[in-house]
């Protein structure tokens, strides 16, 4: 007799529990899922929900949230703006100075190098990257700003600092074709302030900024 209470205690306390699972399971694992990817369709919060995808054309050509480090065919006729280093970049190697992450990076991935301040191979490849740039833009040394030499905790940031791109301007006018004017403008046009005006620094975004170019060649 008790083993059949305890058999039938144990149905009725399994059966319970496989009703919780089933109901969790519908309410957790479709209902609140759905729920969020409803809301995130809402116009206002589509384009966020889903990446912040930029398309040309009707054809997505990258997010305005992943910084892409377009490589030019020609390296002595470079028309693209670059983002900063990255340790996601082909070229990059947190054990070899010689390795500088100015390379096309990989944006299906993100990380930092986790070399610390008084790292010697983090200090010969900034100063290595210093002279790279300055000779791509044609400047001195130490005209380049610090974030055109420093990669940002993500490897992927989208943006550059006012500097980085005043900086790649002349360079970007002489291959494209456009004028100082025009380039200048385009980077005007796409520099964003600060977050409720006083947050963070004034950034732009090279995505933005190499379509803007783009679309101003035709």
């Amino acid at each position: 007799m008790i083993a059949v209470r305890w058999l039938s205690g144990l149905v009725k306390q399994s059966a319970a529990g496989l009703r919780v699972l089933l109901v969790m399971t519908v309410l957790l694992g479709i209902v609140y899922p759905l729920a969020v990817w409803g809301i995130g369709q809402i116009p206002g919060l589509s384009a966020q929900a889903n990446g912040s995808i930029v398309s040309v054309d009707g054809q997505p050509v990258g997010s305005s949230l992943i910084g892409l480090n377009p490589v030019a065919k020609d390296p002595n006729n470079d028309p693209y703006f670059h983002t900063r280093p990255s340790e996601t970049a082909s070229d990059y190697s947190g054990t070899d100075d010689t390795k500088l992450g100015l390379a096309d990076n990989d944006a299906a991935t993100s990380g930092a190098s986790n070399l610390a301040s008084d790292s010697q191979v983090l200090v010969a490849q900034i100063k290595a990257r210093k002279e790279e740039i300055a000779k791509r833009e044609g400047v001195s040394a130490d005209q380049v700003p610090a974030d055109a030499v420093t990669a940002s905790a993500s490897g992927l940031d989208p943006s550059i600092s006012p500097a980085y791109a005043q900086l790649q301007i002349a360079r970007v006018a002489r291959v494209t074709g456009l004028s100082v004017d025009q380039v200048t403008k385009i980077v005007d046009d796409n520099t964003s302030g600060r977050g409720a005006g006083f947050l963070g620094e004034r950034g732009v975004n090279v995505l933005a900024l190499n379509l803007a170019v783009q679309a101003a060649k035709h």
